[in-house]
């Protein structure tokens, strides 16, 4: 069933557009083919992964920084497969993958088609919790820059999602109001409960099969938004 009433369609950047877990993986193969670490890629990202997501929670809780959240990850992760590595190391490791993480641009399938699809009908925006320095290029070199009218990140507001303030933020800079906006995100609690909160629609891309609430509206796909935009 189509919604009613948008014209102002909110993005999440990261794991919803852009496919973060594909080029984080070509990333590292990268960096450790640099530095010569004879690390088994696939069994670094197992054990790694959910350390990630954990220290993004805790960064998105504003309980640890951006440097403790670069470094800590990839430190708990080495200590955990038992591969010792120096602070030296790490720390280089952490400012390349940086540098090479916006290098590779592989979007979700379907992304530039939904974009052209939805383009003309609404003013699209991104909401985004990555850090400033990444965020642009990754739409830059990728190619979908152009599709949006504002791009809020977390560093520019101050707050991250699901933090009120940043929703606000970004409606503001978008000069659209909650009724009238929609946010399409993967993470229930940042994208989906956080513009909920506001007063925004919310489309939850559910591709990894969340047990999310019944009433939310879900795509596993993004070429599925069509049933609803």
């Amino acid at each position: 069933m189509k919604v009613k009433g948008i014209k102002h369609i909110f993005f999440d950047l990261d794991h919803t557009l852009w496919d973060f877990d594909k080029n984080s993986a070509l990333t590292f193969e990268k960096i450790f083919e640099i530095h010569e670490l004879q690390v088994n890629t696939a069994n670094f990202l197992s054990v790694y992964e959910p350390i990630n997501l954990n220290y993004w929670k805790l960064y998105r809780e504003e309980k640890i920084d951006k440097e403790n959240l670069r470094y800590r990850r990839l430190k708990d992760t080495f200590d955990a497969i038992g591969c010792q590595v120096s602070d030296r190391i790490i720390n280089t490791l952490s400012e390349d993958y940086i540098t090479y993480l916006t290098t590779f641009n592989h979007l979700f399938d379907d992304t530039v088609d939904i974009l052209n699809h939805l383009k003309n009908d609404y003013k699209l925006h991104i909401i985004t919790n990555g850090f400033e320095e990444a965020q642009q290029k990754k739409m830059d070199n990728a190619k979908i820059s152009h599709y949006f009218a504002t791009v809020t990140n977390s560093e520019a507001a101050g707050v991250k999602k699901p933090n009120p303030i940043i929703f606000n933020h970004a409606l503001g800079v978008a000069n659209a109001k909650p009724n009238e906006s929609l946010m399409i995100g993967d993470n229930y609690e940042a994208d989906i409960l956080g513009a909920e909160a506001i007063g925004m629609d919310v489309i939850l891309f559910n591709y990894h099969d969340y047990n999310a609430d019944d009433y939310i509206k879900q795509v596993k796909h993004l070429k599925d938004l069509k049933k609803y935009l």
